[in-house]
């Protein structure tokens, strides 16, 4: 059985010096992924995985893990405004679940209440075109999840997911 998503203190006691964290984004059609750096202070958007079978995108996502000196993923965890779970929290903690069983490395939720609407804003703010702002929009919002996920263990800002 692939071991549980950990809270996010128990991910970063679980990472060695200069790991890197992967902030994931998971939808339906894509996946939106960010990366930290090695100091785990700044997430940066990486690419959008467009989704086709898990064993691909599974194969995808390990393959740049092992490129960037991955030690960890946040998994932005789709809540409800009310906190509750729905259809799309079930599929992403599937995905985490069979993801797991693949890899050792640990994983841990975060709470991605809004973060598409807040890259969307922020895109918005900068002027990019309908066109742009799809192209970008899955690796914001997973940089957006890292980020938050980021300034919680290093300045206690936020809350995790459950």
């Amino acid at each position: 059985m692939p071991p549980e998503p950990l809270a996010l203190a128990g991910l970063s006691e679980r990472l060695k010096r200069d790991e890197r964290l992967l902030g994931l984004d998971v939808g339906t059609k894509t996946i939106g992924l960010a990366l930290s750096d090695v100091m785990r202070r700044i997430a940066t958007p990486l690419e959008t995985i467009r989704r086709t079978k898990f064993s691909a995108d599974a194969a995808r996502l390990l393959d740049l893990a092992g490129q960037h000196g991955v030690g960890g993923f946040v998994i932005g965890l789709p809540v409800n405004l009310d906190g509750s779970e729905g259809p799309r929290a079930q599929s992403t903690r599937a995905f985490a679940r069979n993801l797991a069983a693949l890899t050792g490395l640990p994983m841990a939720f975060w709470d991605e209440r809004l973060s598409t609407a807040a890259a969307e804003r922020a895109l918005l703010e900068a002027d990019a075109s309908r066109k742009r702002r799809a192209e970008l929009i899955d690796k914001m919002a997973a940089a957006y999840i890292l980020q938050g996920a980021l300034d919680r263990l290093n300045y206690g800002l936020r809350s995790e997911a459950p």
